[in-house]
């Protein structure tokens, strides 16, 4: 699936005059924030969690612009009405400049990425690598070691890569959220170690009003057995159970099940609005 057209700072324009300059420095060493929005039916979804993130991120590295959530949106509205896709991503990057009238917002649809059917079911292998991200509450552009530890997952035959800090402490995935259950409790790194997915977001929601307590505190890697289950969150794979950490096998317990078809159910009435 190709998209023929993309917008910059509002303007829809072709596929082909998408090009930015080598002289930019700003891209050149990463001043920017992104996000992925998914689109189903024409409708972007969890859109104002998405662009309240995008802003906030780029608060967190002074990164200038005049940008609101509000004309974000209408732009986004005019390119899905110009791409006319039912099922697409949207990549949002905001690139910084010198002053904020030079910031530059593209958005670019792009064919979506599913797991695996099988992978719901049967859980997902991953390996750990040891890193702290810099200013974990910003999504940046800074990707090189969540590229290079995501490229050594797939080597090895995993679907991710979970980062470790100092301490021996799980903390995400390269490009997901990390949640450990507990029979009915669900347990998330301290917030302040990550970066807080919209989809953990409304995981985390929908699991409150279900019966499930919630909890924040430290994962060590080292007592990982310690738990029922542990799962990824993110836009594509909704919640992933891990049936794999480095060799050691972990079960998938039947409150994660229950949690998974109900979370299930939500997204499909958020698609039919």
């Amino acid at each position: 699936m190709a998209f023929d057209f993309f917008s910059k700072n509002g303007e829809i324009l072709a596929m082909a005059e998408a090009s930015i300059p080598l002289s930019n420095i700003e891209y050149a060493y990463g001043f920017g924030v992104y996000e992925t929005i998914r689109v189903v039916h024409g409708k972007s979804i969890f859109l104002q969690e998405h662009l309240r993130r995008l802003l906030k991120s780029a608060e967190t590295i002074e990164l200038a612009h005049a940008l609101t959530e509000e004309n974000i949106g209408e732009w986004i509205g005019a390119l899905l009405r110009k791409i006319n896709a039912d099922t697409c991503n949207l990549k949002l990057l905001l690139i910084g400049g010198r002053t904020s009238e030079q910031a530059t917002l593209w958005i670019l649809p792009l064919a979506p990425l599913f797991p695996d059917k099988k992978l719901f079911r049967d859980g997902i292998s991953v390996v750990t690598m040891q890193h702290e991200r810099f200013l974990p509450h910003a999504k940046t552009l800074n990707m090189l070691p969540s590229y290079l530890f995501y490229r050594k997952a797939k080597e090895a035959g995993c679907y991710d890569a979970l980062l470790v800090d100092r301490n021996g402490n799980l903390t995400e995935g390269t490009r997901t959220n990390l949640l450990a259950m507990k029979n009915r409790t669900i347990l998330s790194p301290p917030t302040k170690d990550i970066l807080e997915g919209v989809m953990r977001a409304n995981v985390l929601s929908i699991a409150k009003k279900n019966g499930y307590e919630f909890r924040e505190e430290h994962i060590p890697l080292n007592d990982i057995q310690s738990y029922d289950g542990l799962f990824l969150t993110s836009t594509s794979s909704k919640i992933l159970p891990i049936s794999r950490i480095d060799g050691t096998t972990i079960g998938i317990p039947e409150a994660l099940k229950e949690l998974m078809n109900v979370f299930d159910a939500y997204l499909e009435t958020i698609y039919a609005q």
